[in-house]
């Protein structure tokens, strides 16, 4: 159900008209979406609290421990790419 609605999230997500925003450096800074699209985006997912700023306290406890990982240096870091990669193997 979860890779479903991932699916399904992003599909939607990339099919918006999005306009992205650089600066004066040419580097991309943000994203701009119309507001119809927008509208229409969170009534396709209106059980997902998009609008929210508050940080579930599970998102921080695990932000919390990475960090720790970090700093006691019991972690290991993944480019990026790299990680895209594998993960779009499985797919």
């Amino acid at each position: 159900m979860i890779n479903s609605f991932f699916s399904n999230f992003v599909t939607n997500l990339f099919k918006m008209n999005l306009q992205y925003i650089l600066d004066g450096k040419g580097e991309t800074t943000g994203v701009f979406i119309p507001i119809q699209e927008w509208l229409s985006f969170k009534k396709k997912f209106k059980n997902v609290d998009i609008d929210s700023n508050d940080i579930p306290e599970w998102h921080k406890e695990e932000i919390d421990r990475r960090l720790e990982a970090i700093e006691n240096g019991t972690t290991e870091f993944h480019d990026f790419n790299d990680a895209m990669d594998e993960i779009e193997k499985g797919l």
